[in-house]
């Protein structure tokens, strides 16, 4: 099986995170995924951001539900650029997506684009939370499922079970060879993050991961030899 090497709101490490030039970025960088982050506006557009304020990465402040997409898009998201809204992003680049959702309406609104769009091949759904995933795969038949934890114990796999997830994502520094067994008995596949570092991705190789989510576009070249 290939080793996916998965883009984190872009290229995170080297461009403003979650916007279309850290996404271009990415895909022109070669890796395999790109994942991002979902949330809905005051008036239920599907903008890309990772928290729910805007505080950290614009120049504006407060949460983005309490803000229209207009209000939004006022706003400096790094080196100029705005916040997209998810059709964005699958227009400006190509590449496999990694979509993460925070909440069930936001699984409710993701559905309708992926449908719309015929996004079922293109686009894996992540969520910290089984509720989110449960309602997407209700709603999009056939769509594949990430179960992201950051605290975890082998209880992960049992989640990632009942809710008919296919993929664990999971926070290599808490990531544990039992975990790992598990996980494979279960027939999961597992992707640790963040990845940033030769001595992160040589553990990653190590557990015979199938993928590392990566801020750096380095990791793509390195990957390749790392034993």
């Amino acid at each position: 099986m290939n080793f996916l090497t998965i883009g984190h709101r872009g290229v995170m490490g080297v461009e403003p995170e979650n916007t279309l030039r850290s996404f271009v970025a990415a895909e022109q960088a070669g890796l395999d995924v790109i994942e991002l982050d979902l949330h809905l506006s005051k008036d239920g557009a599907l903008v890309v951001m990772h928290d729910a304020l805007v505080d950290r990465t614009t120049d504006g402040k407060g949460p983005i539900a309490e803000q229209t997409l207009e209000e939004l898009r006022a706003l400096d998201a790094g080196r100029g650029e705005r916040i997209p809204v998810f059709e964005e992003v699958l227009d400006a680049v190509r590449a496999p997506l990694q979509a993460e959702i925070k909440d069930v309406a936001a699984a409710r609104a993701l559905a309708e684009v992926m449908h719309r769009r015929d996004l079922v091949a293109r686009v894996e759904v992540l969520s910290f939370h089984d509720d989110a995933l449960a309602e997407i795969s209700r709603l999009v038949p056939g769509v594949r499922t990430a179960l992201v934890a950051s605290r975890y114990g082998t209880d992960v796999v049992e989640r990632a079970v009942a809710v008919g997830a296919s993929t664990l994502v999971l926070n290599i520094r808490r990531l544990t060879l039992e975990t790992v067994e598990a996980a494979r008995k279960a027939d999961l596949r597992i992707i640790g993050w963040v990845v940033n570092t030769q001595d992160h991705l040589r553990l990653v190789r190590a557990l015979q991961l199938d993928g590392a989510t990566t801020d750096y576009p380095e990791i793509k070249r390195t990957g390749r030899f790392t034993a």
